[in-house]
C-alpha cells in the first residue's frame, strides 16, 4: 500500500469550531484515514476561543506572502491532536474574531470574500514551509473553494504545487459563496476568470462554481446527492455546471465516529446502554423530561430536533402541521439555532406549548447527545439533505429517524411501514405538512406496539454507519489521481 499525504482545508472542525455537520466530517474523516495508515494534516481559521482548545505548546509560526496582490499576514499555529492529526490554524484576529463563524443570525458578514480569502491564500503560500508535502489537497464547501482555482492560475507552472492534485467536497450546494462582480479584481487572477466557463455567475462572482470546474474531482456526501445536484429541482444553478463535469463526481455517504457517538460509553448520558440492554434509554428519556422541564411521562414518545434553524430543513411544512402534531400524544424537543425568524417562532411556541415542548435555541454539545439518548424519534423533514448525520446518530441511539426520502436521508433510511423486515425508520417523499403528520402518526401506532418497537430499535443500533468504509473509498479516489490514472 502506497501511503498517501493528504491535507485537509476546512472553515470548521469539530471540536475547535462547528455550525454543522462540516464540522464533524472534518473532525471524524481525517483519524479514520489515519487509521488506514496515512498522513494527514488538517488547515482551520483560528477563531476566537480555538486557540484556547490546543496545548501552549504548539508550535508558531509567521506567514506573509511574497506577492503584495496576496495580502497574506498572519499567524499559524501547530497542534498535534491525540489522534496523530496535525492542526494548522491560522490566525489573523481581525478576521476571525468574531461571536459567529460565517455571519450574525440576521445576515452574513459583509468581508466574507476578504476572510476567506486570506485564509486559502494564506495556506497556500505557508505550505511550502512545511516539511510536510501533501499527495492531495482535499478541500471543503465555498470557503476553501478558491484554493483548486489558485491551484490552475496563480500557481500554475510553480514546481512545488504542480504535483498536487485537488479533490473538492460539495457538503451542500445551497450555500455557494456569491459575491459582488466589483470585487473580482481583489482575487488577484486573470480577467478571463470572471466569465461564464469561470467564475461567473449571472453578474456575480461563485466561489463554489470555481471548486467545481478547477478541482481534479468533486465530491458529495451520499450517493443520491451526487445525482441530484445534476438536476434543475436541487441544482441551485449549478446543475449545467456540475453536468460538465459530471464524470468526475463521485458521491460517498459520511461516517459516524463511535468514539463520539456511543451510548455503551457515552459521557453525558444519565445511563449507558446498547442493543443488547437498551433499558438505561429509559432514564435518559427520564433526565431529559427532567432537563426540559416537562411532565415526567414515559409512555409518551418524544420526537426531536436537532438542527440549523434554516428554510431548507423542512420548517415550513413542520409549522404547517404543527399545531395538529400539538394534538398527538407526544413531546417535542429541539435544540438547534440559525435564522432569527425560526428563533422567534420557536421561542413562542415554546410559550405556547409550555408542557409539550422542550426549546433551547443554542449550541450545546451535551444536550445534543443527551437528546439523541432520550427522545424515541428523530424528525428530518429537510427539502433537501446532501448526507445527514443526526439520523445516522439517531439509529445507534435507538432513536428512530423519521425523514423525507432525500439525500443521504433516502440513502440511509429503509422505511418500516414497506419492509417491516428490514426497515430502520420512517420515510415520506411529498415535501409537504400532510405527509410528514401522516408519517409521524405510522410511527406512533408502530412504537404504541411495544414488541414491535423494540425490535425496531435493537435493529437501528446494530447498524454500522462508521467512517471506515468511507475513508477506504476515499484513499481509492486518492490513489487513482496521485497515480495519473485521471486526467
Amino acid at each position: 500500500m502506497r501511503i498517501l499525504n493528504i491535507f485537509h482545508v476546512a472553515s470548521e472542525c469539530v471540536p475547535f469550531a462547528k455550525t454543522g455537520g462540516l464540522a464533524d466530517v472534518v473532525g471524524s474523516l481525517p483519524a479514520a484515514l489515519s487509521k488506514l495508515g496515512h498522513k494527514v494534516c488538517v488547515a482551520l481559521p483560528a477563531y476566537r476561543g480555538t486557540l484556547s482548545k490546543i496545548e501552549k505548546s504548539s508550535k508558531k509560526y509567521s506567514i506573509r506572502g511574497k506577492n503584495e496582490d496576496l495580502a497574506v499576514e498572519g499567524t499559524v499555529y501547530e497542534h498535534e491532536s491525540d489522534t496523530g492529526i496535525t492542526f494548522y490554524l491560522f490566525e489573523n484576529k481581525e478576521y476571525f474574531y468574531r461571536d459567529y463563524l460565517y455571519g450574525t443570525p440576521e445576515s452574513d458578514y459583509p468581508d466574507n470574500l476578504d476572510r476567506f480569502m486570506f485564509f486559502c491564500k494564506a495556506f497556500l503560500e505557508f505550505l511550502p514551509t512545511l516539511s510536510f508535502k501533501p499527495d492531495v489537497l482535499h478541500c471543503h464547501d465555498w470557503q476553501t473553494s478558491l484554493i483548486p482555482l489558485y491551484l490552475k492560475s496563480i500557481y500554475a507552472g510553480n514546481n512545488f504545487y504542480n504535483s498536487i492534485r485537488s479533490v473538492y467536497t460539495i457538503h451542500n450546494l445551497g450555500y455557494q459563496g456569491l459575491f459582488p462582480a466589483t470585487e473580482f479584481p481583489k482575487l488577484g487572477i486573470p480577467d478571463s476568470y470572471y466569465s461564464i466557463d469561470g467564475i461567473e455567475f449571472y453578474h456575480k462572482i461563485n466561489l463554489m462554481k470555481g471548486g467545481i470546474f478547477y478541482s481534479d474531482k468533486i465530491t458529495t456526501v451520499s450517493k443520491k446527492y451526487s445525482k441530484e445536484i445534476q438536476t434543475i429541482e436541487y441544482g441551485c444553478g449549478l446543475e449545467g455546471v456540475l453536468n460538465v463535469r459530471k464524470n468526475d463526481i463521485i458521491g460517498i455517504v459520511n461516517g459516524i465516529d463511535y468514539s463520539l457517538w456511543n451510548p455503551a460509553k457515552d459521557k453525558f448520558l444519565a445511563a449507558k446502554f446498547s442493543e443488547k440492554n437498551i433499558s438505561g434509554k429509559q432514564e435518559c428519556k427520564q433526565a431529559l423530561l427532567e432537563r426540559f422541564g416537562l411532565p415526567v411521562n414515559l409512555q409518551t414518545p418524544i420526537i426531536a430536533m436537532i438542527s440549523r434553524l434554516a428554510d431548507q430543513k423542512g420548517f415550513d411544512i413542520l409549522m404547517d402541521v404543527f399545531d395538529k402534531l400539538m394534538e398527538l400524544d407526544i413531546f417535542f424537543v429541539l435544540l438547534g439555532t440559525g435564522d432569527k425568524k425560526y428563533h422567534d417562532l420557536f421561542e413562542k411556541l415554546s410559550k405556547q406549548y409550555k408542557n409539550r415542548t422542550g426549546i433551547m435555541i443554542a449550541f450545546d454539545n451535551a444536550l445534543a447527545h443527551q437528546i439523541e439518548a432520550g427522545a424515541d424519534m428523530f424528525l428530518m423533514p429537510s427539502q433537501y439533505e446532501p448526507c445527514g448525520l443526526n439520523q445516522l446518530i439517531s439509529l445507534k441511539y435507538g432513536t428512530i429517524p423519521i425523514v423525507r426520502g432525500t439525500g443521504g436521508l433516502d440513502d440511509t433510511i429503509l422505511d418500516y411501514s414497506e419492509n417491516q423486515s428490514r426497515g430502520n425508520g420512517f420515510k415520506f417523499f411529498e415535501y409537504s405538512g400532510k405527509s410528514l403528520l401522516d408519517k409521524v402518526v405510522s410511527a406512533i401506532d408502530v412504537y404504541n406496539d411495544r414488541e414491535s418497537w423494540i425490535t425496531l430499535q435493537k435493529r437501528a443500533m446494530k447498524q454500522d454507519f462508521s467512517w471506515k468504509t468511507a475513508a477506504k473509498q476515499y484513499i481509492e479516489l486518492y490513489s487513482q489521481l496521485t497515480c495519473g490514472l485521471i486526467e
